[in-house]
């Protein structure tokens, strides 16, 4: 199966929330990702903001973009949502 990112959120500084086809859901920090000529637009925050999803990843209008690969290879996993569940606690008896 081919790896494609299928919504995509800003979040803040250079991170970003990434939902796969796997259905797994990652934050990819691209702080330590934008070197090159192509990358240098995207350090100006308002611009790294304006990314879309083409081509089964996220694409800037300057034609930068990251594979879906590496973007899942440098994100962290986000931990399964576990609702709060208070436990009755009984004060032990003397």
């Amino acid at each position: 199966m081919f790896l494609e990112v299928v919504k995509a959120e800003y979040l803040d500084g250079y991170r970003v929330k990434l939902l796969f086809n796997t259905g797994e859901t990652r934050i990819a920090d691209l702080s330590k990702s934008l070197n090159g000529s192509v990358f240098s637009p995207l350090k100006d925050i308002d611009y790294f903001k304006t990314f879309s999803i083409k081509f089964n990843t996220i694409e800037w209008d300057n034609g930068a973009d990251f594979a879906p690969e590496y973007l899942y290879e440098i994100g962290t996993t986000l931990e399964p949502y576990e609702p709060y569940e208070p436990t009755s606690q009984v004060a032990a008896e003397p």
